[in-house]
């Protein structure tokens, strides 16, 4: 009984954190075509939640110590990285389809494995990044001569490379079977975030944004909005509260099940732009976008993340995990293999 209200409170928490996060593009959009320039509301994305999560990061303090290398990683490619590329390809191009591209992570992270690492990955997943491809190809129209902005498609395609480096960094973040050494990780995205804002403080240069347009008002698909309304949603909804919840569900749920119900991230972003944007997508372009959730689901499910003893990223992606020795025994007897930790959801953090 407790089990399945568990589940059903962390499908709850998984599907609000997919909206949350949906939401983000339709949001910041608004801002940008009003004149912000996209790392400025990067910045102010990433600055503003930084603040909101600071008491968490003074919690975990001991993470500076125990983990630089992961907080440094998760904060350049994770945070800046990701939200950088992803708000430079709204500029240019739909947000349903910047967020399409941005799924061909899950894809690239098992290309990364197979053609750098050398290991074998398996043919379902294989499939998987096929039809992650052939779903792109529907959505940028490429028997049109690619309609869409070339520039802003290789901005969206860079966030989905720094979000290889979020699914590699999150297996990194609960790797030890020792309870002492365990990370949480709302401290890693609270350093994350931290780290992030440095790092986009010296790219985006803050000081010199036209702060007047913060008190003005922007355009939404033909309706006035206030501008600090689309800011408060993109920190403390599509932020804060996306992050918070889409790890709470993966401790309810496990990693793989919250990963599938991330999918819906792009249905409900490109739906939301539909409304609120009035950002129309062809009939192909939609067929596409199936097809490349489609794949982005199949790679994802075919990548084990149940962890044995410290297996490390290329076994688990390969689906090749080690057997790990024996050192806790369940009720029967046998060997417990823990799941993967709230950072190993594959969450897109966008």
């Amino acid at each position: 009984m407790h089990a399945s209200q568990g589940r059903s409170v962390g499908l709850g928490l998984a599907l609000l954190s997919a909206f949350a996060f949906g939401g983000s593009g339709v949001a910041a959009k608004p801002l940008i075509e009003a004149g912000l320039d996209p790392l400025h509301v990067v910045w102010l994305r990433v600055a503003g939640a930084a603040l909101v999560m600071l008491p968490l990061a003074w919690r975990h303090r001991d993470l500076v110590r125990r983990r630089p290398a992961l907080l440094a990683g998760f904060g350049l490619f994770a945070v800046a990285g990701v939200q950088a590329f992803y708000f430079a390809s709204l500029s240019r191009i739909p947000v349903g389809v910047a967020l399409l591209v941005e799924y061909l992570a899950p894809a690239l992270v098992l290309l990364w494995v197979r053609f750098v690492r050398r290991r074998p990955v398996t043919r379902a997943a294989a499939v998987g990044v096929v039809l992650a491809v052939g779903g792109l190809a529907c959505v940028v129209e490429v028997w049109s001569g690619l309609s869409f902005d070339v520039i802003g498609l290789l901005l969206a395609l860079a966030a989905a490379c720094c979000q290889v480096g979020y699914f590699l960094l999150s297996d990194q973040g609960g790797d030890s079977t020792d309870p002492a050494d365990a990370v949480d990780p709302l401290g890693v995205i609270a350093y994350g975030l931290l780290i992030g804002t440095l790092v986009l403080t010296a790219v985006a240069r803050p000081w010199g944004m036209d702060w007047s347009l913060l008190a003005g008002r922007a355009d939404m698909g033909g309706s006035e909005v206030a501008a600090p309304l689309l800011l408060g949603w993109i920190v403390l909804i599509a932020t804060v509260l996306a992050y918070a919840t889409g790890v709470v569900s993966v401790r309810r749920l496990s990693p793989q099940v919250a990963g599938v119900v991330a999918c819906l991230e792009a249905v409900i972003a490109t739906v939301l732009a539909w409304v609120l944007l009035r950002e129309h997508l062809s009939a192909p372009q939609i067929l596409g976008g199936l097809v490349v959730l489609v794949g982005a689901f199949i790679a994802q499910t075919s990548t084990p993340t149940a962890r044995a003893g410290g297996v490390g990223d290329t076994e688990l992606l390969s689906g090749e995990a080690k057997p790990f020795e024996h050192s806790g025994d369940g009720d029967d007897g046998s060997a417990t293999v823990a799941e993967g930790d709230g950072l190993s959801a594959g969450r897109t953090a966008t």
